[in-house]
């Protein structure tokens, strides 16, 4: 894993505001202090959930895109390790492993290609060397029965995410087969047509390659969904879909509603977690932001799944440039939410 930043407790506390009479998370969280056995490392700390961020828009330009997802993870780490530490959260179930920065990748290519298409085309095969980087440490979380929570880069890394899960899960022993389903709650489908990886179809490809079973597609805009993707989704008994404007719009179902129907059609095994940034309004003010949900309503989102599922992983991906510190406050609310019904849900085990 070349491009894998491993972090230490010096990395974790640069980024902690200490103060006195306060404990923040940044204080508690674990790190790993043998970089050179991962595998050993993860197996055997007592955290429970393991932090990687992602910095990189290989898969958004691979896709056409011109959006700069990289500042996604570093401001939702500055404000997750200074939430404070207290009855509600520790934070000393979390492990913060580091981050992936693939910013030499996209060096590489805009100094090499010459035209749109060489740009397109190498992005498009780069994008191939982060599925496998991500994968496997994905996997090698997973296999040690730790949950992984994935934050940053484009939508392209979710076909990691689920195949990586699988494996480890499958490795582990929690599942018969090294395939799972996943719940996606975003603007686009991520289930575009396979012509060469980028961040519209890892879906589309975790489905062909055998990894994802089941999925359900919640909140998708009607604006935005391919007519040949729309009839791939409706003649597929193993795609379930509800879209904003049923939801919203229509009102043909609440949003609970709608979270129980995805959690159902997706119950008979592991289930990842798929929630993109584009579909969130108000304090996340980007590309969706004005036909988005509310902050609120996503924080449900994961409270809702997490009671009604057993998620295999956790993957919160597709910022832009303008996401801002307080966007990176709104996604450390997502992932202490997900952790706090985790611990709610399965204080047993």
């Amino acid at each position: 894993m070349k491009h894998l930043q491993v972090f230490t407790k010096q990395d974790v506390l640069a980024r902690t505001k200490i103060r006195r009479f306060e404990t923040k998370l940044g204080e508690c969280v674990k790190v790993v202090t043998d970089t050179a056995n991962l595998d050993i490392a993860l197996q055997q700390t007592t955290a429970r959930y393991v932090l990687v961020g992602v910095q990189e828009d290989v898969g958004i330009k691979a896709n056409g895109g011109t959006s700069n997802s990289m500042p996604v993870w570093p401001n939702f780490l500055s404000s997750f390790l200074n939430l404070q530490s207290n009855d509600f959260f520790s934070g000393e179930e979390v492990l913060v492993l580091g981050q992936f920065d693939f910013s030499d990748v996209t060096d590489l290519i805009e100094a090499s290609a010459a035209t749109i298409d060489e740009k397109t085309d190498a992005y498009r095969h780069a994008v191939n060397l982060l599925d496998a980087e991500i994968e496997q440490i994905v996997q090698m979380i997973t296999q040690n029965r730790k949950l992984p929570i994935v934050i940053g880069g484009g939508g392209n890394n979710a076909y990691p995410c689920i195949k990586g899960a699988a494996k480890g899960w499958l490795k582990s022993s929690v599942i018969p087969f090294a395939q799972i389903n996943a719940i996606h709650l975003g603007a686009h489908t991520n289930y575009a047509s396979m012509e060469g990886r980028h961040s519209g179809n890892a879906l589309r490809y975790a489905e062909e390659d055998g990894y994802l079973e089941k999925f359900c597609l919640l909140g998708i805009h009607e604006n935005y969904i391919q007519q040949n993707v729309w009839i791939d989704i409706v003649n597929n008994p193993f795609a379930d879909c509800i879209t904003h404007e049923d939801i919203f719009l229509l009102e043909k179902r609440t949003f609970e509603q709608s979270v129980i129907t995805a959690t159902d059609f997706t119950d008979d095994t592991l289930v990842g977690i798929e929630l993109d940034l584009d579909v969130v309004a108000s304090s996340v003010p980007h590309l969706h932001a004005e036909a988005g949900i509310d902050v609120a309503t996503a924080r449900q989102f994961l409270n809702y799944v997490v009671m009604d599922s057993q998620p295999a992983y956790l993957h919160i991906s597709e910022g832009t440039y303008q996401l801002t510190a307080l966007s990176g406050k709104v996604v450390s609310y997502f992932v202490s939410d997900f952790i706090k019904a985790m611990q709610a849900t399965y204080q047993s085990e």
